[in-house]
């Protein structure tokens, strides 16, 4: 897969801080939101423990879909839902299992590691979640015209975007940019977006099951 870049530079007066403008678009030229987009300072960054995150099951599926966070973040896994959840995770980045529950009884879980978390149901196939944890506070996912903008310290940063449908290397999806003044990069997509992860009621024999 290929990936076309188009850096746009807005000429205006230079400061301390820029304002930067991503846009992702597909080969048919439509948008795609939720988009990860973050950007690595040139400079190495402290991840202080932060806030608690959420990551919801409301009928019986992850809200969010996608969670973005920076490592060392806490996160909870309340169940919303009137049955249980069986919550887990074989990924390298962060590999847990939340037997059976209900409510709040789970206790936060600390995200350390930088990576893709892919979370699992155990009882409910078709559900499926990410918590991508990375090392830099600047972070931020696309609107629905798949457009995210930051405002920034004027320096040098390296670009990643990352979406579950996106096929593609990863080197594909990052570009190295100095930022010295107001700028808009556009990632044009040259491949086909995998399915859509849709929310469907195809329930199992356990799907209305009270645990």
């Amino acid at each position: 897969m290929k990936i076309l870049f188009v850096l746009l530079i807005l000429f205006c007066h230079t400061s301390n801080a820029v304002s930067f403008k991503v846009s992702i678009s597909t080969p048919q030229n439509t948008t795609l939101p939720n988009v990860v987009v973050y950007l690595i300072p040139n400079k190495a960054v402290n991840n202080p423990i932060s806030e608690i995150s959420i990551m919801d099951q409301v009928n019986q599926q992850f809200k969010p879909h996608i969670l973005p966070i920076q490592t060392n973040t806490l996160v909870h896994f309340p169940n919303s839902d009137s049955i249980k959840h069986h919550v887990y995770s074989f990924s390298k980045a962060k590999k847990f299992e939340l037997p059976l529950y209900k409510g709040s009884e789970t206790d936060p879980l600390l995200f350390d590691k930088p990576g893709l978390i892919e979370l699992g149901c155990n009882v409910h196939d078709w559900m499926l979640g990410y918590i991508l944890v990375v090392d830099t506070p600047h972070f931020a996912q696309t609107n629905a015209e798949g457009v995210v903008e930051f405002d920034l310290p004027a320096d040098k940063y390296k670009v990643k975007v990352w979406h579950p449908r996106i096929q593609d290397n990863p080197s594909h999806l990052e570009k190295a940019v100095t930022l010295k003044e107001d700028t808009h990069l556009q990632f044009k997509l040259m491949s086909e977006l995998l399915p859509s992860h849709e929310e469907y009621e195809d329930n199992d024999e356990f799907s209305d099951y009270e645990f």
